[in-house]
């Protein structure tokens, strides 16, 4: 299973950024993936006071573009992530995955919302304008059992054992991972993620400055349930592609079965002394 992962490097034009995104999407298909990936916010980034301007409801003309261009190339897109209108006077951070029809094949808004204060390095509050989603989802894509998460998601990984347990082989994290914690953290997370829950994780990254006082890492990754990084993305705009080898995740899980292996009698014990 060939996958390729966008990284990009938003600005506040959104018309820019759509027109990179399908660009982009355009060069996967070129090399032969079944599935392209975008990163986190790949709609709009700028200022706090622009993101309701830039936003849409659901089936709006980003998605819908992102629709057709699935359907064009007939690829799996899993769409970063937009900010979508359902309600209220907060958005939600929406990811989107199309399949290859260009039909609506799942939804997954963020759970975990990046509010961090790291005083003179970051400070950023999604809460002030974003609303935590409230589903854990898993859905097939291309085939494969896949679990949906997205950036500071990556910091709890109770959410993605319970992808694990839900049976899927993929996880897909797109992002936009700081510099500031991304030089020390992003790598050994992602390895991390791939290696407890024996899964490939397939994490497109934002790179560059769209945002005042906040740079954006970059280093998109696939990597594989042995921790291997099968890609990583240089600096700059471009596409990374890898192939997924699912023989091989089920060899290492057969070698190493630690996902059947789990004491949940002891687990049990630890909630109930509690």
């Amino acid at each position: 299973m060939r996958v390729s992962v966008c990284q990009m490097s938003c600005k506040a034009d959104k018309a820019e950024n759509t027109a990179t995104a399908l660009r982009l999407l355009g060069e996967a298909a070129a090399r032969g993936s079944e599935v392209a990936v975008l990163p986190e916010y790949f709609d709009y980034m700028g200022p706090e006071e622009g993101m309701m301007a830039n936003s849409e409801e659901l089936g709006g003309p980003l998605s819908s573009a992102l629709a057709a261009r699935a359907k064009e190339l007939g690829i799996w897109v899993v769409g970063g992530t937009i900010r979508i209108r359902d309600g209220g006077e907060r958005l939600s951070n929406t990811m989107i995955v199309y399949d290859p029809e260009g039909r609506r094949a799942a939804i997954y808004r963020k759970i975990h919302v990046f509010d961090v204060c790291i005083p003179g390095e970051v400070e950023f509050r999604e809460s002030r304008m974003v609303r935590p989603g409230l589903d854990v989802v898993t859905t097939d894509i291309a085939g494969v059992p896949s679990g949906l998460t997205i950036c500071y998601d990556l910091r709890f990984p109770e959410l993605f054992r319970l992808l694990a347990l839900a049976g899927v082989k993929i996880l897909y994290m797109p992002s936009a991972f700081t510099t500031f914690t991304g030089r020390d953290h992003w790598e050994l997370l992602l390895r991390a993620r791939a290696v407890e829950n024996q899964c490939f994780v397939v994490a497109p990254n934002q790179f560059g400055n769209a945002i005042p006082g906040i740079p954006l890492y970059g280093r998109s990754m696939i990597i594989d349930p042995w921790g291997t990084v099968l890609a990583c993305a240089p600096d700059g705009v471009g596409v990374i592609t890898a192939d997924l080898d699912l023989s091989y995740l089920e060899g290492v899980r057969r070698k190493l079965p630690s996902l059947q292996n789990r004491r949940t009698d002891i687990y049990n014990l630890a909630v109930n002394e509690r």
